[in-house]
């Protein structure tokens, strides 16, 4: 398994980028000011955060207890993964944006829908990067 040094770093690079590249597309998209873009994406990537970490340590002991390898990811279960991570924020997620852009339950669920999507297609791209950059130490004692 990774190490809490690595999964943070792991979490705290893939928010700054998401970041950078999620909040202007946001505020030219949603058509708001790109500060309070900027606000809300900087209190949805930190608690995004939290919850990355937590679910990325529990992905990985699942795996384990299921006797799968947690540095082998096919396709298939880094799908599964990035679907599971953001149906899981949404739900966080969608109270405050309503809130915040002062917009329906319904329209910030729209909202919402779009910043998943975008973080969906992201964090694939995103781990499969960072696995090929940073590998995963091979535990020889799982099963394959």
């Amino acid at each position: 398994m990774r190490t809490k040094r690595d999964r943070i770093r792991h979490t705290i690079l893939f928010e700054l980028l998401g970041l950078l590249i999620c909040t202007p597309l946001a505020s030219w998209i949603l058509d708001k000011d790109m500060h309070k873009i900027g606000a809300m994406t900087i209190f949805i990537s930190a608690t995004a955060m939290v919850c990355n970490l937590l679910y990325n340590v529990a992905f990985d002991y699942a795996l384990k207890k299921l006797g799968r390898p947690v540095h082998h990811r096919p396709p298939w279960l880094r799908a599964v993964h990035a679907i599971l991570f953001e149906s899981t924020l949404i739900c966080f997620t969608v109270p405050f944006v309503a809130w915040w852009l002062d917009m329906t339950l319904w329209a910030a669920f729209a909202a919402d829908i779009g910043f998943a999507l975008f973080y969906l297609v992201y964090a694939y791209i995103y781990n499969w990067a960072y696995d090929h950059v940073f590998p995963m130490p091979v535990d020889d004692t799982a099963q394959a």
